[in-house]
């Protein structure tokens, strides 16, 4: 899902366009520096990674797309064709050169704007590429001093819905411990623990973007040590994650009704509610909050002396991945 993006962004890649444009005037003042402004506007980015990222391959692009611009007009002239040949020759030099595609596209960019306001010499060419330079630099400099974005606390709002989402699967596992529940009530419970899956790739695709705003950020100290805890705490929850996923798959596929006449069984779901309810005291609501103490729920580990002769299988499963989704919580496991 696209994030429309914060509003002094927008107001930090206008102004550092306006600047280039007076800079940029100031040094060529015999052109209007289009090249810069593109850099300037191009380059601010949601983080100070991506801006030097994207600056990088802005100039790159601006050199190699003049270099096609003036080998074209020297080869063929200012013919009306032009236009083409330096669009397919530009993509062709950036294929040759392994670009990324947005690279590519400044390539072929940059040879149009050329052919466009008409410098075909050597000289325009170096201009332009200088232009560009200045945007880009000054496009990376706002970025970085201006309010550098940050995109931690979303980090932590998704671990926190991971965790409890976790928590309500693993108390409908144990309902259907408690009463019997047809094959309805089950598949859409499988379903919702399949769900706790693309929770966790949205987890992973969130700290590796708060990684990228903290990268050359000014402001990154202050953030650094509340993102490692989010992280150990994601790397911690995610095995937990897998073990339910997989009660869950088990529990649909192998369950019975009878099993919730077993006394061993209704014990089972009570340590289930315990780990649900200690599972949710691993995080706190709010980023950076003071824990409040709490003892934990759970009680030494559930033993079952003589197994059931029929769903001894879906048992010791559940057993086992309640054993380790324990272990986990407590820290007794890694």
């Amino acid at each position: 899902m696209s994030v429309r993006p914060a509003w002094w962004q927008l107001a930090k890649g206008a102004a550092a366009a306006i600047l280039t444009w007076f800079i940029c005037l100031a040094i060529f003042p015999e052109q209007l520096p289009i090249f810069g402004a593109i850099a300037a506007l191009i380059v601010m980015q949601d983080n100070v990674d991506q801006s030097l990222t994207r600056g990088i391959e802005r100039v790159v692009g601006v050199l190699v797309g003049v270099g096609v611009a003036i080998g074209a007009g020297a080869l063929f002239g200012p013919q009306s064709w032009l236009f083409i040949a330096a669009i397919i020759v530009a993509m062709g030099v950036g294929w040759l050169l392994r670009m990324t595609p947005s690279a590519a596209n400044q390539v072929a960019i940059s040879a149009l704007l050329m052919i466009a306001l008409g410098g075909l010499q050597l000289h325009y060419g170096a201009e332009r590429l200088i232009e560009t330079a200045i945007g880009a630099a000054i496009g990376v400099l706002l970025n970085a001093l201006i309010v550098a974005p940050v995109r931690t606390s979303s980090v932590h709002l998704a671990i926190v819905d991971l965790t409890e989402h976790s928590a309500e699967v693993l108390r409908r596992i144990a309902d259907a411990l408690d009463e019997p529940r047809d094959r309805p009530w089950l598949a859409e419970m499988l379903a919702d623990a399949r769900g706790l899956q693309d929770e966790r790739t949205r987890v992973h695709a969130l700290l590796r973007e708060a990684r990228e705003s903290l990268r050359f950020n000014p402001r990154s100290r202050r953030y650094r040590e509340g993102l490692a805890d989010d992280d150990a705490q994601f790397q911690r929850l995610q095995r937990i994650v897998t073990q339910i996923i997989g009660m869950a798959r088990a529990l649909a596929d192998l369950y019975d009704p009878e099993l919730t006449e077993d006394p061993f069984v209704i014990g089972m779901a009570e340590e289930m509610r315990r780990a649900a309810h200690d599972l949710e005291l691993l995080v706190q609501s709010e980023p950076g909050a003071e824990a409040v103490p709490e003892p934990l729920a759970l009680t030494t580990p559930l033993t079952i002396p003589r197994p059931n002769e029929r769903h001894w299988v879906l048992i010791g499963s559940l057993m086992e991945d309640l054993r380790r989704v324990r272990g986990r919580i407590t820290g007794e496991l890694d």
